[in-house]
């Protein structure tokens, strides 16, 4: 199976869905991802764009990875008339099984973008799940991957992105991901959680059995 999430940033992925990419990878699944913009919105330094660019490839590498770059300027996305026509032709080149990407609802307009134009490019063809949000704020879940054996490799993934002050984003991802895994009832020390959503869309109406495996639950103690 070929996993390929979509970041509209290229910290993104590292951020909301990295150690389930490397879950995916531990069961012996192919992963890819690409980056829809270039991280140099308008009014940045000349070289954002090719600094953000070494970042995510540096970020990719953890992975074994190498991330695909759209090109798009961030900022932008919503007024791209060719990004469902670019992840067609991308989802041509990967041939996919699932996409990953941002929700519909996320805060940033190039999150929300992209996750449209992804679910128009997949049309009958590919399903997209939909990756947890800043904070998790607004998010409801409903699937959890165990990624405690790769969280240590997500935050160094998120330290790759030196230019975006990334102490600020692995603290906030570390504490969610814990969250996440207490909400299993199987948060002890060391345990951490992504989560996901997806909305049925023909012809998929589930994908439990695409994803790697969820948190231990375990029993609730009587008091």
């Amino acid at each position: 199976m070929k996993i390929l999430a979509l970041g509209a940033h290229p910290d993104d992925v590292e951020i909301y869905c990295f150690g389930t990419l490397l879950a995916y990878k531990a069961l012996g699944h192919e992963i890819a991802w690409a980056v829809a913009t270039d991280g140099s919105p308008k009014g940045a330094a000349p070289d954002m764009a090719a600094t953000r660019k070494a970042e995510a490839t540096a970020g990719g590498a953890l992975a074994g990875v190498t991330p695909i770059f759209l090109g798009f300027q961030d900022g932008a996305l919503g007024q791209e008339q060719a990004l469902v026509a670019t992840l067609e032709a991308l989802y041509a080149t990967e041939k996919p099984d699932l996409i990953i990407t941002h929700p519909p609802e996320d805060y940033h307009p190039d999150h929300r973008a992209l996750s449209v134009a992804a679910l128009d490019a997949g049309r009958f063809r590919v399903p997209v799940l939909y990756a947890d949000t800043l904070n998790g704020t607004g998010f409801t879940p409903q699937y959890w991957v165990d990624i405690s054996a790769h969280m240590a490799t997500k935050q160094a993934a998120i330290r790759c992105h030196v230019s975006q002050r990334p102490e600020r984003f692995v603290d906030s991802a570390t504490t969610l991901n814990h969250l996440r895994s207490l909400q299993c009832n199987a948060g002890g020390e060391g345990a951490y959680a992504e989560c996901f959503r997806f909305d049925p869309h023909a012809p998929f109406s589930d994908v439990r059995n695409l994803l790697p495996p969820s948190p231990e639950v375990k029993p609730l103690v009587r008091w």
